[in-house]
């Protein structure tokens, strides 16, 4: 117990994405899900998780099924993506292979089984996070290592699963209140600047004063912002900057190499 308390508040404590991924996956790993998935959007519509450039993936899995799982919406079609859409909580895949057998999948989701098999894919875990937001989602995948098959899953989850559940919901809370890399161009400082200038009630004119620039110079600030945040006002720009936690934090996050493009 002591260890996994010691885990949280490290997690808790961690200042950038990078650090807090490095902190949770190991111990995953200790508990046979070496190959972690996780998912999170501020934008998700009716049957999907919205722009992909404006999610955040990470995984631990390999390059190649990295971007095979998330490129063209790979993992968007699987059972276990599309019950953790609809659902809050956490479950095994012993559903899934339960499912599959029993001819109860979609052509497209059985296609999706067919192929994780292939590949050695054949137990895991979903969990599904409760967000505040109607628009916001965040899901977590934890493949089972080879060997481990459903049975054995449904085992470690029954034993550990309160430990799996509070390492996940800890690192979850700590990943959306950070800086949300994502697949766009970064905010420059200057711009991150303007437009934090821009959510205190400023004029351009105010803002051209205070960063000591001349108005066309803020202009181009904000215009390569909203150009970053693909967006039409900066009003947007403001709201989505502040949603996704790029504006006034001490010490935005960057891309890291955990991240996974979609495109």
């Amino acid at each position: 117990m002591t260890g996994i308390l010691s885990l949280l508040t490290r997690i808790a404590e961690a200042r950038t994405v990078h650090d807090v991924w490095s902190l949770a996956v190991p111990h995953f790993a200790g508990l046979g899900f070496s190959r972690v998935n996780y998912g999170f959007t501020l934008y998700r519509g009716p049957r999907s998780v919205g722009d992909p450039d404006d999610a955040l993936f990470l995984t631990s899995c390999d390059t190649s099924y990295a971007q095979f799982y998330f490129r063209n919406g790979f993992f968007s079609k699987t059972p276990a993506f599309r019950w953790s859409l609809n659902n809050v909580g956490a479950c095994t895949w012993s559903w899934v292979r339960e499912a599959f057998l029993a001819g109860k999948l979609t052509a497209e989701e059985a296609d999706t089984v067919r192929q994780n098999l292939a590949m050695g894919i054949v137990a895991g875990v979903t969990v599904s996070f409760p967000e505040n937001s109607t628009r916001a989602k965040g899901g977590l995948g934890l493949i089972a290592d080879p060997g481990l098959d459903p049975p054995a899953v449904d085992r470690i989850f029954a034993e550990s699963q309160g430990e799996i559940l509070s390492l996940s919901h800890m690192m979850h809370l700590r990943l959306t209140s950070l800086p949300f890399p994502t697949a766009r161009r970064a905010l420059t400082q200057r711009q991150r600047e303007a437009l934090e200038w821009v959510a205190d009630g400023k004029t351009t004119q105010d803002v051209a004063l205070l960063m000591q620039i001349s108005p066309a110079m803020v202009e181009k600030h904000l215009r390569l912002a909203r150009e970053a945040l693909s967006v039409d006002t900066t009003a947007q720009a403001v709201a989505k900057a502040a949603m996704m936690n790029l504006i006034f934090n001490e010490q935005p996050e960057l891309p890291g190499a955990v991240m996974v493009t979609t495109r």
